[in-house]
C-alpha cells in the first residue's frame, strides 16, 4: 500500500509532538528531584526545541512554465478542490515563495516589494522589518479567498531597461523582452511568505516555490542560504521539451555545485500526459517516457531511479474528483513515495541520531549525580555505625572533625576559582575569534576585492583567501579547544583524588562539521564567480547583495558552532557545581546529624534509619530516570522501525 508524502508526515509530526511532551515531563521531574544541573537542563531544552521545532523545506525548482505551482497544488493542496497557487496558463509564480506556519503570526501572506532590491539590506534582514512588507489576510476555510490572494505572487510590473538594469533583472545576453514602448516586465514583488495553518506546514513543513533561471541568479540567497537548507531539491523538468539548456544552466549551476547532496534531489519529468496519444499503444507510450527518463538521468549525470516521471495536471484532477485510475496514471503517487521515504526517513535518522547522542549525555550527567549521593550515603553509614555505643567525648571529637574537613574544602574553592579564571580567558578567546565583529573583518579583503571598478578578475583568488582564513580560525578555535579540555581533565582528576569526586571532562566539540559546511558555502559561490556572471558581479548592488548573503550564511555557521562550545563548557561547569553542591549539603547533613545525636540518646539510630530510607529513595529515583529515558528510545526507535519497515516494503 503507497504512503503518501502527507501520511508519512502525519505520522512524523505525531511523533515529534508525543517525544517533545515527554521529554518536557522528563525534565520537569528531574528538576523535582534535584537531579537537573545547569548543563543538563541546557541539554534537554536543545533536545526538546529541535525536536518540536523540526523543519523539513522542500525546495521546488525549475524554469518558468514547468509545472513547478501545480506539482505543489497536487502534493499538498488537492484537500481543497482546486488549484492554490496561481497556475493557470499566463499565471504563474513570479517571486520566490515560502510557504510554512508561525502559531505567533496571523494567516497571511507577506509580499516584499521589488523595489527593496535598491536597497543594500539582504533578504534575512528585510524579514526582521515585517512593516516593510505589504500584507494580506487569508482565510484558510475559504478556498476561493485564498486562491485569489494567492495570485499575487504571479503579478508583475512594466518597467524602463533601465530600472531593470538598476533591480538587477536585466541580463546582457538573456534579457527580458522589451516591448512596443521600450518598457520591460519585471516581477512586482522580490519574495513571498505565506502563514497558513495547513496541517502539513503546522508540523514543519515548509514550501519553497522558486521562479526560473533569471530570479534565481539574480537572488543570491536563495543558492546561498535557502536551497542549501532544503532537506530536498524538486527539479521539473517538462517531458514534452527534456533538458533544454536553461534546465541544464539551472542543475549545474545552482543544484549540483556540491556533488556529495545529489541523493536528495529529486528530477520530476512533469507533463507525461502531452505524450499520451490515442493513436499509441499503452506500451509504446511508456516506452517513451521510459527512454526520456533515462536520457534526462544520463544528461543530469544520476542514477535512473532518481527520476520520476509524472502529470500534475492529471493528479491534481484525480485527486480533487476520486478518480484512482486516472491518478495511477500520473504516476503522481510514486514522487509521494519517493518524498515521504527519502526526505522523512532522512529526517527521522537525524533525530533519531541526535536524541539518542541527548538521552546517553543525560544518563551520564544524571548518573554522576546520583553517584555522588549514594556514596556521600555510603561515608555517612559508616560514620554513623562508627559512633554506635561511644561516649559525648568521641561523639564531639567526630563533630570537630568534620567542621575541620567542611573548612579545608572550602579552602579549595579559591583553587578551582582559578582554574575557572583561566577557563573563561580561554573562552573568551574562542568567542572573540568567531563572533560578527571577528566575521566581518575576515570578510573585508574580500567585500574590497568585489566592490573594484569594472570586471573582477581576482575576485576568485580573494574567494580562496578569505575562505582559508575562515578555516584557519576554526582550526585555531579547536586548538583552544583542545587546550581547555586538558586544562579541565587535569584538575577534574585533581579534584576526584583530593575530595573523592567523579567528575570527568565532557568530550571537547569537533569542528570538523562546520569546516565542512564553510567548504560547502565556498563550492556553492563559486558559480557566481565564472565568466557567466562577470557583468553582474560588475554592479555594485549585485556584489552588495552577495557579500551580505555570504555574510548571513557565514554567521549562521559560527552561532551553530559557538552554540557547541558554549554547551560544553556548560556542561563541564555544571557538572562541578553539581559535585560542589552536594559535597556541602553532605557537610551539613553530617553536622546536623551529630547535633541531633548529642541532644538525644535515640538520635543514632533514627538517623541510621534516615540514611536507609534515603537510600531506598535513590534507588527508586534511578529505577524511575531509567524507565523514562527508556521509554523515549522506545518512542524513538518504534518511529525508526516503522519508516525502515515502509522503505523495505517499497524496495
Amino acid at each position: 500500500m503507497s504512503t503518501s508524502f502527507n501520511e508519512q508526515f502525519d505520522q512524523h509530526g505525531a511523533w515529534r509532538r508525543e517525544f517533545g511532551l515527554r521529554l518536557k515531563l522528563l525534565g520537569e521531574w528531574m528538576k523535582d528531584h534535584e537531579l537537573l544541573d545547569a548543563g543538563v537542563e541546557e541539554r534537554l531544552q536543545r533536545l526538546e526545541f529541535q525536536v518540536r521545532t523540526d523543519k523539513v523545506m522542500v525546495a521546488f525548482v525549475g524554469e518558468f512554465s514547468r509545472g513547478k505551482s501545480e506539482l505543489i497544488n497536487a502534493i499538498f493542496f488537492a484537500g481543497y478542490g482546486r488549484r492554490i497557487m496561481p497556475a493557470s496558463a499566463g499565471r504563474t509564480t513570479m517571486c520566490p515563495t515560502e510557504m510554512g506556519y508561525d502559531a505567533d503570526v496571523p494567516p497571511c501572506l507577506r509580499l516584499l516589494p521589488i523595489e527593496s532590491r535598491l536597497q543594500p539590506q539582504a533578504l534575512m534582514e528585510w524579514r526582521m522589518v515585517p512593516e516593510k512588507w505589504t500584507r494580506v489576510d487569508l482565510d484558510v476555510n475559504n478556498p476561493q479567498q485564498l486562491a485569489a490572494a494567492l495570485e499575487m505572487v504571479a503579478e508583475t510590473r512594466m518597467v524602463t531597461k533601465a530600472d531593470a538594469e538598476a533591480l538587477g533583472l536585466w541580463d546582457s545576453e538573456d534579457h527580458p523582452r522589451v516591448d512596443a514602448k521600450g518598457l520591460v516586465e519585471v516581477p512586482r514583488w522580490r519574495h513571498a511568505l505565506i502563514n497558513i495553518a495547513h496541517p502539513l506546514l503546522k508540523q514543519g513543513l515548509v514550501i519553497l516555490d522558486t521562479p526560473g533561471l533569471n530570479a534565481i541568479g539574480a537572488e543570491p540567497e536563495l543558492t546561498v542560504s535557502l536551497l542549501p537548507q532544503a532537506q530536498a531539491v524538486v527539479f521539473i523538468l517538462g517531458a514534452d521539451t527534456g533538458v533544454t539548456k536553461s534546465d541544464l544552466d539551472i542543475w549545474r549551476e545552482h543544484l549540483i555545485v556540491d556533488s556529495h547532496g545529489t541523493d536528495l534531489r529529486l528530477v520530476v519529468l512533469n507533463k507525461i500526459d502531452t505524450l499520451w496519444d490515442a493513436l499509441s499503444s499503452p506500451e509504446k507510450i511508456q516506452s517513451q517516457i521510459d527512454r526520456q527518463c533515462a536520457s534526462t538521468a544520463e544528461i543530469l549525470g544520476i542514477p535512473p531511479k532518481q527520476v520520476i516521471p509524472v502529470s500534475a495536471q492529471k493528479g491534481l484532477v484525480a485527486k480533487v474528483n476520486s478518480d484512482p485510475v486516472l491518478l495511477a496514471a500520473s504516476c503522481l503517487p510514486k514522487l509521494e513515495e519517493a518524498l515521504a521515504l527519502g526526505i522523512m526517513g532522512q529526517r527521522q535518522k537525524i533525530l533519531a541520531t541526535a536524541v539518542a547522542a541527548g538521552i546517553s549525555s543525560l544518563r551520564l550527567e544524571t548518573g554522576r549525580v546520583s553517584n555522588i549521593r549514594r556514596r556521600d550515603l555510603a561515608e555517612q553509614m559508616m560514620e554513623l555505625k562508627g559512633l554506635q555505643g561511644k561516649n559525648a567525648t568521641v561523639i564531639k571529637h567526630m563533630r570537630a572533625r568534620i567542621t575541620q574537613e567542611q573548612a579545608e574544602f572550602d579552602l579549595s574553592g579559591s583553587k578551582i576559582h582559578a582554574v575557572r579564571s583561566v577557563h573563561l580567558k580561554l573562552l573568551r578567546e574562542v568567542f572573540d575569534s568567531l563572533n560578527a565583529t571577528a566575521l566581518k573583518a575576515e570578510m573585508g579583503e574580500l567585500n574590497a576585492a568585489l566592490h573594484q571598478k569594472g570586471l573582477k578578475l581576482g575576485v576568485k583568488k580573494a574567494y580562496g583567501e578569505t575562505f582559508d582564513r575562515l578555516r584557519g580560525i576554526f582550526h585555531k578555535v579547536q586548538a583552544l579547544c583542545t587546550e581547555i579540555q586538558s586544562m579541565l581533565a587535569a584538575t577534574f582528576r585533581q579534584l576526584n583524588g583530593e575530595h573523592g569526586f567523579s567528575l570527568q571532562a565532557p568530550t571537547e566539540p569537533q569542528l570538523a562539521s562546520y569546516v565542512q559546511d564553510l567548504n560547502a558555502v565556498e563550492r556553492g559561490h563559486l558559480q557566481y564567480l565564472g565568466v557567466t556572471n562577470a557583468f553582474r558581479l560588475a554592479r555594485a548592488e549585485f556584489a552588495d547583495r552577495l557579500v551580505r548573503a555570504l555574510a548571513t550564511r557565514l554567521r549562521t555557521i559560527n552561532e551553530a558552532a559557538l552554540g557547541d562550545v558554549e554547551l560544553w563548557s556548560k556542561t563541564a561547569a555544571a557538572q562541578l557545581d553539581a559535585q560542589l553542591r552536594e559535597r556541602r549539603r553532605t557537610f551539613g547533613r553530617r553536622i546536623e546529624a551529630i547535633d541531633r545525636i548529642q541532644q538525644a540518646t535515640g538520635g543514632l539510630n533514627d538517623r541510621i534509619a534516615e540514611i536507609d530510607s534515603q537510600e531506598a529513595t535513590l534507588n527508586e529515583l534511578e529505577s524511575k530516570l531509567g524507565e523514562l529515558t527508556n521509554y523515549l528510545v522506545r518512542v524513538r526507535d518504534a518511529r525508526r522501525n516503522a519508516t525502515e519497515s515502509v522503505v523495505g516494503a517499497h524496495s
